[in-house]
């Protein structure tokens, strides 16, 4: 398995990774925001792009995208094809991508929003932490991005204050011991404040 910086070459992936998202997300039945393979493609033009791959079968995915004029960066569409998924592969994807990220901005603020448990640990092992909206980026592009979205009704009832998603984030200037027991009290809040979210959303729609 190899797990590289996309680039031009890997455009032919772009369709595949773009089925595998929208099937994903129809099964989770969760939010994940529809990518089209000409925006793909152009994250893979510009180096900002992750690939896994089983010799030259699509396995993984992840990209990045930066907000504010560079004081904020993503890691976005995190996905492994289901014939390679119980295998580590997203924590060796998250872990490259991150570490890309910090290489090519390294003053930004790299921030997730997730329904995922999954990606929550992840991200809480790379040494981020949960955070309200109102810390994220305030670039509205970057919200739109959520329009494709099941759940954007959710995210337009609350002013952008909150959705199913939880917000993290990585501050650079912020360093932290993932296994000092504050850490563990944050991984413990952030994975309560999911489950609180769910089921006041499931209450609400009763």
């Amino acid at each position: 398995m190899q797990i590289v910086i996309a680039d031009k070459s890997h455009s032919i992936y772009a369709n595949a990774i773009c089925e595998t998202i929208a099937a994903a997300a129809e099964v989770r039945g969760t939010g994940i925001a529809k990518r089209t393979p000409s925006y793909i493609i152009d994250k893979m033009e510009k180096g900002n792009a992750v690939i896994a791959l089983d010799g030259y079968t699509f396995a993984g995915f992840c990209y990045i995208e930066t907000w504010g004029h560079g004081k904020f960066v993503v890691n976005s569409g995190l996905i492994v094809h289901p014939d390679f998924r119980g295998q580590g592969l997203a924590k060796q994807i998250k872990k490259v991508v991150f570490e890309h990220s910090r290489k090519k901005f390294p003053k930004a603020k790299v921030f997730s929003i997730t329904t995922g448990l999954a990606v929550m640990k992840l991200n809480s092992d790379l040494g981020y932490k949960p955070v309200t909206f109102s810390e994220l980026t305030d670039d509205q592009t970057f919200w739109k991005g959520c329009q494709t979205c099941k759940n954007y009704d959710v995210l337009q009832r609350t002013n952008q204050s909150m959705c199913l998603c939880t917000g993290m984030l990585y501050d650079p200037k912020q360093k932290r011991d993932p296994d000092s027991y504050q850490d563990k009290k944050i991984k413990s809040k952030a994975f309560q404040r999911l489950k609180s979210i769910k089921q006041a959303m499931f209450l609400k729609k009763k």
